[in-house]
């Protein structure tokens, strides 16, 4: 954009900022401390200019707008701290399914693509049983809570628009068919029926559901969710930081799409790998 253009659409957005909040040029001189007849020559009809440095500021201050959208530099049209806000949420439960936050944005990104990295295995694939064994010893979720969460994601599985990519580490569903860490205490029964059940529910949503298992020896990645272009979210124990920022949205977008190229079984296999994993217990 050349300087006469931006000129122009400098004049244009201060236009519309003074009318959005019923000002005049007279009260815009008066709040950025600027001679009447500066403003004037600002918003000029035929030939706007450009303010300097400390005019700018002023202005941006006086209006509580970010000089870089006065300036055609960006589409936000708050002050920094604002827009950061609005791009970085905390998102909490007391005591309550952590998964309503999930589930709402979820149906939010109805339609659209849905990258899910879980923090062990995908709760939308999980029996009522390991849920139960779970969540047993949990104070901030039940068991019940968790099967209720649970149920509402796999209904959404159903929906001819699901368009759902989970990638978890080919070492952690290794894990935990062996019973190791947290899955000690669960008896090789319910593992076996997990994976079993886990495998059928991969190949019948194939490929609306698609499984990718990367090598944790090769990447890592901490867990979060990308809900199309709109949020992603990044799950920190009982609460999830979530993203807006076009930027931040694609950046955990390139990270997810990293993992599945270097996935160590494709989402084609994956039913019938995790359905082996079972049939070997």
């Amino acid at each position: 954009m050349d300087k006469t253009s931006r000129a122009f659409l400098f004049r244009e957005r201060l236009a519309g900022a003074l009318d959005s909040r019923g000002l005049n040029r007279s009260d815009l001189a008066r709040a950025a401390g600027l001679d009447r007849s500066t403003v004037s020559q600002l918003l000029s009809e035929d030939q706007p200019r450009l303010p300097n440095g400390q005019a700018l500021a002023s202005i941006a201050s006086s209006l509580s707008v970010s000089a870089d959208w006065l300036l055609g530099l960006s589409t936000h049209q708050g002050v920094a701290a604002e827009i950061l806000d609005r791009a970085v949420q905390f998102a909490e439960a007391d005591r309550n399914p952590v998964d309503d936050h999930l589930l709402a944005w979820q149906k939010e990104a109805a339609g659209s693509k849905i990258r899910h990295v879980p923090a062990n295995l995908p709760d939308v694939l999980k029996t009522e049983a390991v849920l139960a064994y779970e969540y047993a010893a949990t104070d901030y979720r039940t068991p019940g809570q968790a099967i209720t969460g649970t149920r509402d994601q796999q209904a959404l599985l159903t929906r001819p628009e699901t368009d759902m990519e989970i990638a978890v580490s080919r070492q952690a569903l290794e894990g935990f068919a062996r019973g190791e860490g947290l899955w000690s205490g669960l008896t090789s029964d319910l593992r076996r029926t997990q994976l079993i059940w886990m495998g059928d529910l991969l190949e019948t949503y194939y490929p609306s559901l698609r499984l990718h298992l990367f090598g944790a020896n090769d990447r890592y990645s901490a867990p979060f969710t990308v809900f199309g272009q709109k949020r992603a979210a990044i799950y920190l124990g009982q609460r999830y930081l979530a993203f807006s920022a076009t930027s931040h949205v694609r950046l955990f977008t390139s990270h997810f799409d990293d993992l599945v190229r270097h996935a160590q079984i494709r989402s084609h296999e994956a039913g019938g790998f995790v359905r082996g994993l079972g049939d070997a217990l």
